[in-house]
């Protein structure tokens, strides 16, 4: 198959052909329609996750049909259209028996514990605990971009920050995640205040619903924030990751306010420095959130069936395989999500 592949961290990404994957006993190999162009396959490719071992092929956030299936699977048939989770659960652990296979003890994940989605074809571990249909004309492009940032803002909004109708949410980051967040908050009836320090992914945002947009370079965002909201936010997300974003986030609350952590900060990275004075004197949350296991996609589908969400108004850029390399090593730089069609179909 051709797959994108990277044979040192930050080096060259590659088109080339590699041996096709086969599927474990009870995994699948999908034929990839779709897959998306996500940071943290930047973050893969930068060397940032102890688990890539070279070389490698990126990606994670996929859609396709099931092409080769193993004796134990029971639920998945040749041809079936699926997605995916980026955190691929055991399904067997005390988290996946508790139904947050998000938090597998076990856990594989394409693109990061083995080769990824961006190629022709992937392998997947436990398919029936973790493959997803596809509903019936939700397009490849459209359903690729759930597998990690669509879903992974919908359960930090609904899920984990406990979003309610006419609170105020900051969003630090108008990337992907941050700009699925704004959209998914503003479907719950909250109030969004956008930050970033691009105009076009602030641009953006405004056209997802955000009420107010920041620039992220200015001397005080959470000031800035804070004067926006009547005294700041409270539900607050960093959806970008880094020691900035995540420092404003947590200042940018009202009291009892609610911080969610979704952009990954690798320690390679920096540190931030967390005001815990803050959030004892203000008795804040400080939360965690990281992808949705498959048993939570049913509401989400359900409310893009009926239109209330809209991930397909993300997807910015549709592109070859020859062309994922240069999209990966730009991430960032352009509103939107780019998504690889490997296949060509």
């Amino acid at each position: 198959m051709r797959a994108l592949v990277f044979e040192s961290f930050g080096g060259p990404l590659e088109v080339r052909e590699v041996p096709d994957p086969r599927p474990a006993p009870a995994g699948v190999v999908v034929r990839v329609q779709a897959s998306g162009i996500c940071r943290s396959d930047w973050h893969a490719w930068s060397g940032h996750d102890p688990d890539v071992v070279l070389p490698h092929v990126p990606g994670h956030e996929l859609a396709g049909t099931v092409a080769a299936v193993g004796p134990e699977v029971r639920r998945w048939a040749v041809g079936d259209r699926v997605t995916v989770p980026f955190v691929c659960a055991c399904g067997r652990c005390a988290p996946c028996r508790e139904g947050n296979g998000q938090v597998c003890l076990n856990q594989t994940q394409p693109g990061f514990t083995h080769w990824g989605s961006l190629a022709e074809f992937v392998a997947l571990d436990a398919a029936d605990v973790n493959l997803v249909a596809v509903p019936e004309g939700l397009p490849a492009t459209t359903a690729a971009s759930l597998g990690c940032r669509f879903a992974t803002a919908f359960r930090a909004l609904t899920g984990v920050g406990r979003v309610r109708p006419g609170e105020w949410v900051a969003v630090h980051g108008c990337g992907g995640v941050g700009l699925s967040a704004v959209q998914v908050a503003v479907a719950a009836g909250a109030r969004v205040v956008a930050v970033d320090v691009a105009p076009g992914a602030l641009d953006h945002a405004r056209r997802m619903g955000a009420e107010h947009v920041v620039d992220g370079a200015a001397p005080d965002v959470p000031a800035a924030v804070a004067a926006l909201t009547g005294g700041g936010a409270h539900l607050s997300l960093d959806a970008l990751g880094s020691v900035g974003t995540c420092t404003n986030s947590i200042r940018s609350l009202r009291p009892r306010g609610r911080h969610v952590q979704v952009g990954l900060l690798p320690p390679a990275t920096g540190r931030p420095e967390i005001p815990m004075e803050l959030v004892i004197a203000r008795e804040l949350a400080v939360l965690g959130s990281h992808g949705m296991a498959a048993g939570d996609y049913p509401a989400m589908l359900s409310l893009i069936s009926a239109g209330r969400l809209r991930p397909d108004l993300l997807v910015t850029r549709e592109l070859g395989l020859d062309d994922a390399g240069a999209a990966l090593a730009a991430v960032g730089r352009a509103p939107g999500i780019a998504v690889v069609r490997p296949c060509g179909t």
